[in-house]
């Protein structure tokens, strides 16, 4: 059972990471960029001379591991699910050097017996030599199986309201089947992503798509139709991860424009069930 004084003051430890244009090439490649390699628009995200990091790529720097799983949280991890995510940045991803990420909890919301509780926490990374700010994370995390714990029932972040009407672009980006399997070594190893049995325990027919993976790929399609691939242009997003995606299915982002950025949401073509809701795009 969650103790809420000791999560809220939990160590998640902080990490210091040396960065390589391998790795983000392989964050890149791992949520779905370089599936067309005639697409030149694409290839400074994939080809070293020119390496870009896409604008996502912050969720998985500075990452403290999975560290829900361990014991002494008090949470039952099998059920742990991926709520909503926020990105800002604030300046391009470099593309070597090293960087920092420092995690912590900053809030608990018991939803009650049997409905759950949500863990809000942040992260920031910034660039080790400089001590600049590189992105700002924030997360909430669906802790099914720990409500109940006779914590307090808010205060609940609202979500962005959802736009009407038709969208005005959309944008079909396909996952391929074994597209979990690379993402997870950018160092999110939840085995729920990869073990038929852990799926199955937590009530899933097969392993589902990390929710960051769906996460980037969202972000390249904001980028690709918003901001023509220039990463100084990109400035925040935020989402409601509503779905879980199945490896290999394709993913439609549906863009509304507003001023400064856009609305999103995103379904999967193949079941027509929306993924991500509730999405706010801001230009730099």
């Amino acid at each position: 059972m969650i103790n809420e004084q000791h999560l809220l003051n939990y160590p998640i430890p902080e990490i210091r990471q040396v960065l390589r244009w391998q790795d983000v090439a392989l964050y890149n490649l791992s949520v779905g960029l370089g599936q067309d390699p005639m697409d030149k628009a694409q290839l400074p995200y994939t080809y070293e001379p020119q390496m870009t990091a896409l604008p996502s790529m912050p969720v998985v720097l500075g990452y403290p591991g999975f560290w829900l799983k361990a014991p002494d949280t008090g949470v039952d991890w099998v059920k742990v699910v991926h709520g909503e995510q926020s990105l800002i940045l604030h300046r391009p991803v470099p593309v070597s050097g090293e960087i920092i990420g420092r995690s912590s909890v900053t809030g608990i919301v018991d939803r009650g017996p049997g409905k759950g509780a949500l863990i809000y926490s942040d992260r920031v990374v910034v660039d080790a030599a400089t001590g600049e700010k590189i992105a700002t994370l924030e997360s909430t995390t669906f802790a099914r199986g720990d409500g109940g714990f006779g914590g307090k029932s808010g205060p609940v972040k609202p979500p962005h309201p959802e736009p009407a009407g038709a969208p005005e672009i959309t944008c079909d980006l396909a996952t391929r089947p074994e597209q979990a399997a690379y993402y997870r070594l950018n160092g999110d190893f939840n085995p729920l992503h990869i073990d038929p049995d852990v799926a199955t325990k937590a009530g899933f027919p097969r392993p589902i798509l990390h929710g960051l993976c769906t996460f980037g790929v969202v972000c390249h399609a904001l980028l690709r139709e918003l901001c023509a691939y220039d990463v100084t242009r990109f400035g925040r997003m935020d989402l409601r991860f509503s779905s879980p995606v199945f490896p290999g299915e394709t993913i439609r982002t549906e863009i509304w424009r507003e001023e400064g950025g856009a609305a999103f949401r995103a379904r999967v073509v193949e079941r027509d069930i929306v993924v991500v809701s509730n999405g706010r795009f801001r230009f730099a």
